[in-house]
């Protein structure tokens, strides 16, 4: 629940450091899971750990911000992606490589990302539906475009990259993920059957 200090607008200076910390959590999380060193991520972001703990009191609250503001970035992109790629589809190619990144980061922080998602359903199902959204611009506009098939829906694309970035992840072959999501993109750009 936000407080009154986090409702208010934050100075620009703090706004950076909030940023560069959420940017350097992210890089943390993905890299050395949810046990990342906070004085780590401090120092990543250059500020200093008394500065992250007045922005994030907690762990679990680090975590939550981060898991927040790589879905809403991730989303963002879409439609960012959209205005600079034609056809559709070659922006929902590039979307599909950063979502595999966002999983990358969110599996990284799974332990605490679990304990925060399991306090409520609220934050699972907004990033569920902000995802759902992004994903439906992208296929909407590939179908519009007719670069993927007329039958593709967004829910079935979603599924199928979560399926290819939990396996490639518990597999240890995160390497082969651009080939798993190229192959998903065949099977969307292929309307013969």
């Amino acid at each position: 629940m936000p407080t009154d200090k986090a409702a208010r607008p934050l100075r620009s200076d703090a706004r950076e450091n909030r940023d560069r910390l959420l940017e350097a959590s992210a890089r943390a999380f993905a890299r050395d899971g949810s046990e990342a060193s906070l004085k780590a991520i401090a120092k990543d972001a250059d500020v200093g750990i008394g500065t992250l703990y007045r922005r994030f009191p907690t762990r679990e609250s680090l975590v939550e911000a981060t898991y927040r503001n790589e879905t809403a970035r991730l989303c963002d992109a879409a439609g960012i992606l959209l205005a600079q790629e034609t056809p559709a589809a070659l922006a929902l190619r590039t979307w599909m490589g950063r979502f595999a990144d966002y999983m990358a980061t969110k599996h990284g922080m799974a332990d605490a990302l679990h304990a925060v998602l399991a306090d409520g359903g609220e934050l699972r199902t907004h990033s569920r539906h902000l995802l759902t959204g992004a994903l439906t611009r992208l296929v909407e506009a590939s179908v519009a475009d007719r670069s993927i098939r007329p039958d593709a829906e967004a829910e079935d694309v979603l599924m199928s990259l979560v399926g290819i970035t939990l396996i490639a992840h518990k597999l240890d072959r995160s390497d082969r993920t651009p080939c798993l999501l190229d192959l998903l993109m065949d099977g969307l750009t292929c309307r013969d059957r």
